[in-house]
C-alpha cells in the first residue's frame, strides 16, 4: 500500500506527515546524558534561538500588518523528530534548516539535547506550569521501521495511540480532544477537516502558564484606546502597574524594551519600537540583540501599562520552511523510508497554532499614538498602546519558548 502521510502537527506547533529502508543513520539508543557531563541542551540554545528568529522574521515579512505568534522550540523539535526517519538529502536539509553544522554537531547529540529539554521542562522545580510532549496517531494499516518507533519513544517521549482514518469524523474527534485535553483548552478544533486518506499523525504540543512575580492589579485595569494605525484605533482592556521593572531605551533603534519576570524560570520581553521603526527593530532582532538589552536595562520605578488579550494564530508554513532549506520533504525527491515500509512518502502538511492570553496574573499560552514618556514624579509612563513585540523565554534553557508581534489585540 503507497500512502500520503498526512497532518502530523503541534499544538502550540501542529505538523502533518506522508510514508514513504533503515540506514546507518539509525542511532542506537542511548540514556540520558547528565548535564555535568554533556550539557546537550545548553549547546541547542543558540542554535534554536537563531532559528526562532529567522521564522519569525520569515512570518511578519509574509504579513506585516498581522499579528504573529508562534512557538520556536515546538516547530524545532518536530523538525529534529521527523529527521529521524529522513535519510540521504532530506535529512541533511531538516537539521541543516535548524542551523546545525553536522560536521561539528553528531545526530546523537542533537537528540539527546531536545531529550533532555523536554525532561527539564516536564520535571524541573521551575515554579511555571509547562507540559510539552509528542504524540503519534497511527492507522493499523500502517507499519513504522521498529528502529523509528524506539527513537521517537526515547529520545522525544513520544506516546502512540492507534487510530482509524478511515472514519475521519472520529479520528478527527480523537485527535483534537486529545490536543484540547494537553492544553487545558487552549487549542480547540485544531483540525476542522481530516483527510480519509490520512495515515499518520503526528504532534508536538506545549502548554505554558505562568504567574507574574509583579502582578497588575485588575481594579485598574480598564479601557483605553491602542492604535493599530495612524489615526486607527480600537478600545481594549489595559492592564496598570506603577513599581520597579527592568527597562531601557534603545536610542540606536529607537525603541523601547520592559522585561518582567515569572514566578519560576521564564521571562517576558515587551519592546515597543518608536512610531515607523517596527521594521527597524524587527530586522535587528537576535541573540546580540537580547544580551544586549540584558546589558543595558536598569531596574527603575515606571507606570506601564499592557494590553489584557488573547489571540489565537494558525498557519500553514510549507512555503517558510521551503524558503529556509527544507525543499525535498514536501515533494516526490522527499527520503523518508526510515519512518515506514511504504514507499513514495513525503509530507503534506506542516501546520502549526498557538494561542496567547495575557491578564493581570500572568501569561497562558498553549504560543498606536506609540510610546508615552513622561516624568511625573520622576516615574516614567511606557504604555504599550500600539504595535509592539513579545518574546517568552525559559531562564534555565534559555530557549525560546514563544515570539510574537501583536498589531491587534483585539
Amino acid at each position: 500500500m503507497t500512502s500520503t502521510l498526512y497532518k502530523c502537527l503541534f499544538i502550540f506547533s501542529a505538523l502533518s506527515f506522508c510514508v514513504s529502508q533503515p540506514s546507518n543513520q539509525d542511532l542506537p539508543p542511548q540514556e540520558p546524558i547528565a548535564e555535568k557531563e554533556n550539557p546537550s541542551h545548553r549547546r541547542l540554545a543558540p542554535v534554536n534561538v537563531d532559528f526562532a528568529f529567522r521564522l519569525f522574521k520569515n512570518l511578519i515579512s509574509r504579513a506585516p500588518d498581522r499579528n504573529v505568534f508562534i512557538s520556536p522550540v515546538s516547530i524545532s523539535m518536530s523538525l529534529a523528530m521527523l529527521s529521524l526517519g529522513a535519510r540521504a538529502a532530506t535529512h541533511t536539509q531538516l537539521l541543516e534548516s535548524l542551523g546545525f553544522n553536522l560536521t561539528e554537531t553528531s545526530d546523537l547529540e542533537i537528540h539527546q539535547g531536545f531529550q533532555y529539554l523536554i525532561h527539564l521542562f516536564n520535571n524541573s522545580d521551575t515554579g511555571l506550569e509547562m507540559n510539552m510532549g509528542n504524540v503519534l496517531f497511527l492507522d493499523s494499516q500502517i507499519e513504522l521501521m521498529e528502529t523509528f518507533m524506539a527513537e521517537i519513544k526515547h529520545y522525544y517521549n513520544v506516546e502512540v495511540f492507534s487510530a482509524d482514518f478511515q472514519n475521519s469524523t472520529r479520528a478527527k474527534k480523537q485527535v483534537n480532544d486529545f490536543v484540547k485535553n494537553k492544553t487545558l483548552g487552549k487549542v480547540d478544533q485544531l483540525f476542522k477537516e481530516l483527510d480519509s486518506d490520512t495515515m499518520l499523525i503526528l504532534i508536538s504540543y506545549i502548554f505554558f502558564k505562568g504567574r507574574w512575580a509583579k502582578s497588575f492589579d485588575s481594579n485598574v485595569t480598564e479601557m483605553q484606546k491602542f492604535y493599530t494605525g495612524e489615526n486607527v484605533s480600537v478600545d481594549m482592556l489595559m492592564m496598570f502597574q506603577s513599581r520597579a521593572n527592568n527597562h531601557l531605551f534603545d536610542k540606536e533603534l529607537s525603541c523601547t524594551v520592559v522585561q518582567l519576570e515569572y514566578s519560576g524560570s521564564a521571562t517576558a520581553f515587551f519592546i515597543l519600537p518608536d512610531e515607523g521603526k517596527m521594521d527597524q527593530v524587527v530586522a535587528a532582532l537576535s541573540r546580540d540583540m537580547l544580551n544586549r538589552w540584558s546589558q543595558l536595562r536598569r531596574y527603575r520605578h515606571v507606570d506601564l501599562y499592557i494590553p489584557k488579550l488573547c489571540i489565537s494564530e494558525s498557519y500553514d508554513l510549507e512555503d517558510v520552511l521551503r524558503e529556509m532549506g527544507v525543499m525535498d520533504i514536501f515533494t516526490s525527491q522527499a527520503n523518508l523510508s526510515g519512518i515506514t515500509k511504504e514507499a513514495s512518502v513525503q509530507l503534506s502538511e506542516f501546520l502549526h497554532k498557538a494561542v496567547l492570553s495575557i491578564d493581570e496574573e500572568g501569561t497562558e499560552a498553549a504560543a498606536g499614538t506609540g510610546l508615552n514618556v513622561i516624568f511625573k514624579s520622576y516615574h516614567p509612563i511606557i504604555k504599550f498602546n500600539r504595535p509592539f513585540l513579545f518574546f517568552v523565554f525559559d531562564h534555565f534553557t534559555w530557549s525560546s519558548l514563544f515570539l510574537g508581534k501583536i498589531t491587534n489585540p483585539v
